[in-house]
């Protein structure tokens, strides 16, 4: 039976120490995270370097496939943020017009007989916009400090990833001393199946972040708009984080088009919208599904689980974070006791 199975002194032990394992971990989140985030790309990166070390030694092969992977980035994304620093000029240059156009807007615009001006608690406004200018300037040092970490943390995962690579196998075997002989086997095959998943989800992000920043941008472009290129690229990058990152791009975007006349607006927010519906209906969930085998509402629920304790890197990474616990979960539980019941 599965009391007399599993109510032992070492499963008790075992469970104890897994309870203080996490709540270890949740005092080093940063920490946790950054290595789990260097291993979900590490995951990605092994199936291309395992062809290269049949006929190269594996550090090399692992500096071949990162250092092809960067190029090929820099490749891609270069011509698009060349476009967009051109394109960026074009804003600033038309940023005072646009804000001119927006104060004639407000001060000549009537809404039920009454000015849009006249409605608005000017003090109410200016008074918080007065203290958020002196809160940047005050913390102008530690948003710098801030930006330095970042850097900081982005070369130490890269390190992590790198030996992540290189020592898989070390690694897999030191791990395997964890668990009993009898079950290292079970252990492996667990293993193996949350590294294949997670190793996926680089590839469904990419393909999904792409499908939305060409929806927006084809539109964008031949309806001739300024800054089409810059738009896409904003929406596409913005929409790895879910829900308020697509809101801040069409926000962008209606500011961006606003100056074209409502025609051209409606069609904007139209086409922006249609690209978010085509996304969270058709390419999100088969793509996800196909890669990770993961259902939506899964994902909805480790999105707000971990936008509550991992923040926006949790937030990001959270399809990732539900393929792992969702492997375990049916391997060490849904399997066992269906196979009892049977």
């Amino acid at each position: 039976m599965i009391g007399k199975n599993s109510v032992t002194v070492k499963n008790i032990i075992f469970l104890i120490m897994v309870i203080l394992l996490i709540k270890f971990f949740s005092q080093i989140t940063t920490t946790v995270m950054l290595f789990f985030v260097a291993y979900v790309f590490a995951c990605s990166l092994n199936p291309l370097v395992d062809k290269f070390s049949t006929r190269l030694n594996r550090p090399l092969s692992a500096c071949i496939v990162m250092g092809g992977i960067f190029l090929v980035l820099f490749a891609v994304f270069i011509p698009l943020v060349i476009v967009a620093i051109e394109q960026i000029e074009q804003f600033v240059v038309a940023l005072p017009q646009q804000i001119e156009s927006a104060k004639v807007f407000i001060l000549n615009k009537q809404f039920f007989g009454q000015s849009l001006i006249s409605m608005v608690d000017i003090p109410s406004f200016v008074e918080p916009v007065s203290n958020f200018t002196k809160t940047i300037f005050n913390q102008s040092i530690a948003i710098t400090l801030n930006f330095a970490s970042a850097l900081v943390y982005l070369l130490a995962m890269f390190v992590i990833m790198y030996y992540f690579i290189v020592d898989k196998d070390n690694i897999r075997k030191g791990f395997m001393l964890l668990f009993p002989e009898h079950i290292k086997q079970k252990a492996d095959s667990i293993i193996t199946t949350i590294s294949e998943k997670i190793g996926n989800y680089i590839v469904a992000q990419l393909a999904v972040i792409s499908a939305v920043g060409v929806c927006v941008m084809i539109p964008l472009l031949i309806m001739k708009i300024d800054c089409a290129v810059l738009l896409g690229f904003l929406s596409a990058v913005l929409d790895l984080i879910p829900i308020v990152g697509p809101t801040i791009a069409g926000i962008i975007c209606i500011f961006m088009c606003y100056q074209y006349g409502p025609l051209i607006l409606s069609l904007v927010i139209f086409f922006f919208l249609l690209a978010q519906w085509i996304e969270n209906n058709f390419v999100r969930p088969y793509v996800f599904g196909k890669f990770m085998d993961l259902h939506p509402l899964i994902i909805f629920f480790a999105l707000f689980v971990t936008a509550k304790f991992l923040g926006p890197i949790g937030v990001i990474f959270a399809p990732a974070i539900a393929a792992t616990i969702a492997v375990l979960v049916e391997e060490l539980y849904i399997k066992p006791i269906n196979r009892e019941t049977e």
